[in-house]
């Protein structure tokens, strides 16, 4: 009996030893990457880091590796969630987000696994919209905005093709794509920590929107972010608050994503500082006023009111 239990103890001891020791097996495609493979692959390598999984990223087209897959994503013609295949590229593709946007494989797996690696839902839907579906856009070509002209934004995709080799080097893509997935990585860890810090400003922001007795002005105590708060307001045409160890008022934009605003400060002031600033303004401790007319600088709270009060009257 005594050799039964020792034989079974060492046995049951050496099953949890080998599942420890179990690498998992994350499996895209190799050759030429795009952002979506890149985030994906970002996505699910920072939830097997929460839960201590030992993993391995393979980039192959090989039909075998890909079935022995534990993970298997933007590679492998096939969709399905509860197996963790993760693939867009098949007829008819994998859906798509709520506003139309069709999927690709970062927007697959965050939607299993996004709330997850967020730490709340509120996170994730947020994510979802300001970094998932400009890249799942992107890998599906998908434009999200009208060209103005020959000039266009330059991506995170182009920030990320910048690092293929070119023609004349030797075609070596896993080294980069390496490296990128760590880039990637910060950028969602990043961009998590401002998203959970920017719902936490949100209440302050509200409460001074809520406080101002006129809220074509609103006052903030704290550096907070305060954009699309305050744009979802018609009032409010200029926020002051604390930057660094100085004031600063700016004006409110006059929709979402645009660069128009509802009051611009007055023409005068733009490009002057100092005691050329001062005298123009009539604010004893303006420092500065930006020639785009967006911003002015001051020493104090009360002179930073004061710009906004005469900007306003302009």
């Amino acid at each position: 009996c005594l050799l039964f239990l020792i034989r079974w103890s060492a046995g049951f001891t050496n099953y949890l030893k080998n599942s420890k020791m179990k690498i998992v097996k994350l499996i895209t495609h190799n050759g030429s990457f795009h952002a979506d493979d890149i985030f994906a692959t970002a996505t699910l390598e920072l939830m097997l880091d929460k839960k201590g999984v030992t993993y391995e990223v393979t980039r192959t087209r090989d039909i075998d590796i890909i079935n022995a897959g534990d993970y298997v994503y933007d590679v492998g013609g096939i969709y399905d969630a509860d197996t963790n295949r993760f693939d867009h590229h098949q007829i008819g593709g994998a859906g798509k987000h709520l506003d139309g946007v069709e999927y690709a494989a970062f927007g697959l797996v965050w939607k299993k696994y996004g709330e997850e690696v967020s730490g709340s839902k509120e996170v994730a839907d947020y994510l979802e919209a300001k970094l998932v579906e400009p890249v799942d856009a992107n890998d599906n070509g998908m434009n999200l905005i009208e060209a103005k002209s020959d000039i266009l934004p330059f991506t995170v995709q182009d920030i990320f093709m910048v690092f293929r080799p070119t023609w004349k080097e030797e075609e070596n893509y896993d080294e980069p794509f390496f490296e990128l997935v760590q880039f990637a990585k910060k950028i969602i860890v990043r961009s998590i920590k401002r998203t959970q810090d920017a719902l936490i400003a949100d209440e302050s922001v509200e409460k001074a929107y809520a406080a101002s007795s006129d809220k074509r002005i609103i006052i903030l105590e704290g550096g907070y972010p305060w954009h699309e708060t305050l744009e979802k307001y018609e009032e409010p045409m200029f926020v002051v608050f604390p930057k660094s160890d100085t004031w600063r008022v700016e004006g409110v934009r006059s929709k979402k994503n645009s660069f128009d605003l509802r009051k611009k400060l007055p023409e005068s002031w733009g490009g002057h500082r100092d005691q050329d600033f001062q005298n123009i303004s009539g604010v004893a401790d303006a420092t500065f006023c930006h020639r785009a007319l967006f911003m002015a600088v001051a020493q104090s709270k009360e002179g930073a009111i004061k710009l906004a009060q005469i900007a306003l009257e302009s």
